[in-house]
């Protein structure tokens, strides 16, 4: 089975004797092996496993305990997540359990699947006999132990305290650990299961609490806050306050003693570049490349324009060549001679002359003979309109037809070439405000912007008031909402076209019998309210408004904080958001109340939903349980009170632990509490210890014991940790 690991494989196994056992502690967070007798064990891992896929060749891969990052991007991990063979500090999963063994094993340098050692496991007190059971078929089918040993990690972790002389033989053990917080009574150095109490509380849902804590404050990093990073956030910089409240009453009042506990964890930031200004040479240097640029588009430029000026000069030759040889031409034989050509008459010809010619003065920039333009265009006229200035008595009926049409023709041409006219005049104007516009900017941009700004504010009051005005005839209900439609005189033409149709039929109706429908002609009159309803948005914009939309882009062009409204009648935001880079502050997270606040809830499990008792409360629990009927037994107990697990690491956890049991105890209890030499890695120093015993084989059964006797007898079997 391929294994992805940091961990190097141990290459000693084969020169450790068969009787030498093999100790494992198997905790819910970290899994620990390695020989009987030794201080350190050889191979220390989490007790997770994954198993993705290789993105390429789609081989399921095994990885146990921590990865490397770098290596899972070859890896789809989408499907396979890091499972525990866990649950609540027991273990259920041992599919799972099995690729933890194997790769403990493999570790260790066994050669195949056969271990011929004596192996002790930890499991947690007052473990299920079907767990039990399972873990023992495991070790005895697949790996071929020849006898096992189970035993409490937290007797082992006491009793090697009590072998240091750090408690005695009388006491309690409290272990907050991973998933799961026990105490466990000691009375002449044996534990008394009766006694012992439970809650499913530990150090995963400190970390857990403190991810969604760290979350919800700092959304936008996410990405930073891991499951590990998290964990050692909590490890580094969380505490156990003596007096809760007390604690957070400093933080809400903002104290200086609170300032001083907060911690900052900065995340990587860079800094963005600084943009300097360009030096006198780079400005040259741009300046140069720009003028050289130009000076390309201008060769360009004017290379295109002698090829235009060429191919004119060219196609206007050839039309004058044409017409000269169109008049060496008889006239029997010129319509012969067009058709050849792709020309239908003369005058064709010609118009294509004067349209080169034309286009030939345009690109060469020279000006325009207005005078013999107008002349041109009254000959043309002439020749157009033959008739208009012929009298009609000398005229046949079908001329005078034609008279008409002519002088129908004449005045529209006349009328489109006014407005021609007309627009060509107020462009002119047009551009000559703008110029002098432009003047006024240049002379004081200040006094300039403030005018355009005044003249547009003045401009946006007349149209909404023209607005409102249109909309309910300027008078309201009282509460500036709109009262339908207004006084006559305020309506366009299109409705009050239709408020005379509704008075007449309305009208015609009050005579007589009403007879409204009876002619086809009554029902046109809907017809028309329909088609001048629907033209009511036809009219042409207003001028206050087209000057409105003028100033608008002119001032949006001039000032980049400028924003024009979105529709009349709203109101302009006061101030433009703007963009506001990112400094270091903004990647710093603060650990403020949160150091406190998480490790808290090993005291008031409530917190999180789980309705049980505190650390210190299971002490009483655990007491009363036992009903022990020598008192000073009970003062023994609260004198040596030993203190183990992962999470009895938080500074000020012992001190608040006997505040909190000197509340529950009588006055005057002697209570001693201490904290293990090294809580995490006692249980499986004391696992060894006891399995270097000379005496530790009278403990084991074998793997024959297991097939006689089966799981009735590991429902009886009991340690015995005094030898």
């Amino acid at each position: 089975m391929p294994f992805i690991s940091k961990i190097q494989r141990q290459n000693d196994f084969n020169l450790f004797d068969s009787q030498t056992p093999i100790v494992i502690d198997n905790g819910a967070s970290y899994f620990r092996i390695g020989w009987a007798g030794e201080s350190e064990p050889r191979v220390v891992f989490r007790n997770i496993v994954q198993r993705p896929r290789h993105k390429v060749t789609g081989e399921t891969v095994t990885i146990v305990g921590d990865h490397d990052p770098a290596l899972l991007k070859y890896f789809d991990c989408t499907r396979s997540g890091p499972r525990s063979a866990f649950d609540s500090n027991v273990v259920y999963q041992f599919e799972t359990m099995e690729y933890i063994l194997d790769f403990g094993f493999d570790r260790m340098g066994a050669n195949g699947m056969e271990i011929d050692h004596p192996v002790l496991i930890t499991e947690c007190a007052c473990n299920p006999v079907q767990s039990r059971s399972k873990m023992a078929e495991l070790l005895f089918e697949t790996y071929g132990v020849p006898s096992i040993a189970f035993g409490v990690d937290v007797a082992f972790s006491y009793k090697y305290n009590q072998q240091q002389g750090v408690c005695a033989k009388d006491g309690l053990a409290l272990c907050p650990g991973f998933t799961t917080t026990h105490v466990i009574p000691f009375v002449d150095g044996e534990p008394v299961y009766r006694g012992s109490c439970r809650t499913n509380i530990g150090g995963f849902h400190v970390t857990d609490y403190l991810k969604q804590l760290l979350s919800l404050k700092y959304p936008y990093h996410l990405a930073a806050f891991t499951w590990e990073k998290v964990e050692d956030l909590k490890m580094e910089h969380c505490y156990v306050a003596p007096d809760y409240l007390s604690e957070a009453r400093l933080f809400q009042k903002g104290a200086k003693e609170a300032e001083e506990k907060t911690r900052c964890w900065q995340l990587p930031w860079v800094p963005p570049p600084t943009e300097e200004p360009p030096s006198e040479e780079e400005i040259a240097r741009k300046a140069a490349i720009k003028e050289k640029q130009s000076q390309r588009l201008r060769e360009m430029a004017e290379a295109k324009k002698s090829s235009k000026i060429n191919e004119l000069e060219n196609e206007l030759h050839a039309l004058e060549f044409l017409l000269h040889q169109l008049d060496q031409v008889k006239e029997s034989e010129v319509p012969s001679f067009l058709a050849e050509t792709g020309y239908v008459s003369r005058l064709e010809i010609e118009s294509e002359r004067n349209k080169v010619m034309q286009s030939l003065r345009k690109v060469k920039g020279e000006p325009k003979n207005e005078q013999a333009e107008i002349e041109k265009a009254d000959l043309a006229a002439n020749e157009k309109y033959s008739l208009i200035n012929i009298a009609d008595d000398m005229l046949t009926q079908e001329q005078l037809n034609e008279k008409k049409k002519q002088l129908s023709l004449k005045s529209m041409a006349e009328g489109r070439q006014r407005l021609k006219q007309k627009r060509y005049e107020e462009e002119l104007e047009r551009e000559r405000q703008q110029q002098l516009e432009e003047e006024k900017r240049l002379e004081n941009p200040g006094l300039y912007l403030e005018q355009l700004l005044a003249r547009y504010k003045d401009l946006s009051e007349r149209v909404d008031q023209q607005k409102r005005l249109k909309t309910n005839g300027g008078h309201s209900n009282g509460n500036n909402l709109s009262g339908g439609v207004g006084r006559g005189e305020r309506l366009n033409a299109a409705q009050r076209e239709r408020m005379r149709l509704l008075t007449t039929a309305a009208f015609d109706r009050g005579k007589g019998e009403d007879t409204f429908g009876i002619r086809d002609e009554d029902w046109q009159l809907y017809k028309l309210m329909s088609k001048d309803y629907a033209n009511d948005d036809d009219e042409e914009p207003d001028e206050d408004e087209a000057e409105l939309t003028r100033i608008s882009s002119r001032l949006q062009e001039l000032d980049a904080t400028f924003i024009p409204k979105s529709d009349v009648g709203f109101s302009q935001p006061a101030e433009v958001p703007r963009f506001k880079p990112l400094t270091k502050e903004d990647f710093q997270i603060s650990l403020g109340v949160e150091r406190f606040r998480c490790p808290e809830m090993l005291f008031s499990p409530n917190w999180i939903g789980v309705d049980q008792v505190g650390l210190d409360e299971m002490t009483g629990v655990s007491i009363r349980r036992l009903q022990f009927k020598d008192e000073s037994l009970e003062e023994r107990l609260t004198s040596s009170i030993l203190v183990t697990g992962g999470s009895s690491l938080y500074p000020g956890i012992v001190e608040r632990l006997e505040a909190g049991i000197r509340m529950i105890r009588p006055c005057g209890s002697p209570i001693k509490i201490v904290r293990a030499l090294d809580p995490v890695m006692d249980a499986w120093r004391g696992a060894a210890s006891f399995a270097s015993d000379s005496q530790f084989h009278l403990q084991t059964f074998s793997r024959q014991d297991y097939y006689e006797k089966g799981e009735d007898w590991l429902r009886n079997y009991q340690l015995q940790y005094t030898l």
